[in-house]
């Protein structure tokens, strides 16, 4: 099975025949197990020459790339294997059809919608004091059908979302990381640091995962598509960070994998380390390989497989051979 790899450190990738290897500032070279990777996280600062980039399209390996904040900034998206002018045109009338696309964005913030509350649930089960947030949730999550249009739909989301993080300060249990409001751009604080982190990494996971499907990934509905090179990746990713990103900041958070020297100030905001991106990266990859049994096949999948059969029934839906509905967890 093919697995993402992360590096870190500064250096530069390089072609060596029928292989790549990875080289760091010192000169020590690690090879990259080409035939079972499926995408390469870089987060540090690199070099890379046209030889090896032609070698990562004819692999078909994406590269993800993050600044020195550890955002997200953009991917080395090969030329898509798996093109089919077909799914693109069935695509591009749902979303041109004001119906079809409000449909597809309300089902979206649905499963958003649905997975928060099961998160919420799950921490309540534990004594969590969430009960206020998890009505609120649930009554937001009934006005969905009610939005005539996709700008108040996504309103409706915000608010959702709202109500969500006022919950994180009752469900994380050290107070070094209380969530006092959200902030992205820069973030304000640790947990807001650890969230935004999360989110990305959720995003370029969903983007690597369109690659091996017919979808283009220009096309979103919830996500305006204009001139962002992606947005149906951050659509399928509302359903997943919740239960993936989320879990994973209050695992590292409650379990104390990170702590505060884990994080530093740059400029205006604060920012996860080295230390404490390459600690969170290793509960993220492992929640994305853990397996939970997904009913509708009857048997045991990985998240990250999970977001592979999400992907499909988009496809059924826009060939019209099923009516999309999201995944909800079912613990």
């Amino acid at each position: 099975m093919s697995r993402p790899i992360y590096v870190f450190q500064s250096g530069r990738l390089a072609r060596k025949a029928n292989t790549v290897y990875f080289e760091n500032s010192e000169g020590v070279k690690r090879y990259i197990p080409v035939e079972n990777t499926s995408e390469i996280y870089l987060f540090g600062e690199i070099d890379l020459n046209k030889e090896a980039l032609e070698f990562f399209a004819k692999n078909e390996i994406i590269l993800h790339f993050f600044n020195y904040y550890e955002y997200y900034i953009g991917s080395f998206y090969p030329r898509e294997h798996y093109n089919s002018g077909f799914m693109i045109v069935k695509q591009v009338e749902h979303y041109l059809d004001p119906q079809k696309r409000l449909m597809l964005a309300k089902r979206f913030v649905e499963g958003a919608g649905a997975n928060i509350q099961k998160v919420l649930s799950y921490y309540l089960r534990r004594g969590a004091d969430v009960s206020a947030q998890l009505d609120l949730v649930g009554n937001l999550i009934k006005n969905i059908d009610n939005q005539p249009d996709v700008p108040r739909l996504m309103a409706l989301e915000g608010k959702m979302h709202e109500t969500y993080y006022e919950a994180f300060p009752k469900i994380v249990e050290q107070e070094e990381f209380e969530l006092k409001r959200r902030t992205r751009r820069p973030p304000e604080d640790s947990i807001n640091a650890l969230v935004s982190f999360a989110n990305s990494l959720v995003y370029s996971t969903v983007l690597s995962s369109i690659y091996k499907t017919h979808l283009d990934p220009r096309i979103g509905f919830l996500h305006e598509s204009n001139f962002r090179s992606f947005s149906l990746n951050l659509d399928v990713a509302e359903i997943f960070k919740p239960i993936i990103a989320d879990r994973a900041v209050f695992s590292v958070v409650n379990k104390q994998i990170i702590d505060t020297a884990d994080f530093e100030k740059r400029l205006n905001g604060i920012y996860l380390n080295e230390s404490g991106a390459k600690k969170f990266v290793q509960v993220f990859d492992e929640k994305l390989q853990s397996t939970l049994n997904y009913k509708k096949i009857k048997r045991n999948v990985s998240y990250k497989t999970l977001i592979r059969l999400e992907l499909y029934k988009l496809e059924k839906h826009f060939m019209g051979e099923d009516t999309y509905r999201p995944f909800v967890a079912e613990w």
